[in-house]
């Protein structure tokens, strides 16, 4: 289920136009905080990440390595589980902020610098994981959903 729900979302994410390039906005990152509430998430974000940059066209290297960013942050995510939900995103914002400008400049040949990616798509991840998978993260809390 959070595998298909990560591929809706980065799907809308792609209509709108934002879901990949050197700023990234996408709204299936929300999801990567669902670790705090359950192990079973984990694997639900980095096959939803797989199927969404094959659908995307992504190229091997995004797929392998963009999908393992995924993966890092959300096992990071589960490791904070018992922190504040505050601290949930930051795995996953940096796993994406120091992964995915290397596969942006280097698989993608795309003009321009390490920290600028950085910066780029660092936001991109504050925006969805940090607000919005905080907000999400909250809001569950609040109304006691059970995984």
């Amino acid at each position: 289920m959070i595998a298909a729900l990560y591929v809706v979302f980065t799907e809308i994410s792609a209509l709108l136009g934002i879901s990949s390039g050197v700023i990234q906005f996408r709204l299936s990152e929300m999801f990567a905080v669902l670790p705090i509430f359950t192990p079973a998430a984990i694997p639900g974000v980095f096959i939803g990440c797989i199927i969404s940059n094959i659908l995307a066209g992504g190229i091997i290297w995004d797929v392998v390595f963009g999908s393992l960013a995924s993966l890092l942050g959300a096992l990071g995510t589960w490791l904070l589980r018992k922190k504040s939900v505050y601290l949930a995103p930051v795995p996953t914002i940096l796993a994406n902020m120091i992964i995915v400008p290397f596969v942006l400049r280097y698989a993608y040949g795309i003009e321009g610098t390490i920290p600028f990616f950085m910066l780029t798509v660092g936001f991109g991840e504050f925006v969805c994981a940090g607000i919005l998978g905080v907000f999400l993260a909250k809001t569950l809390k609040k109304h006691k959903v059970d995984f």
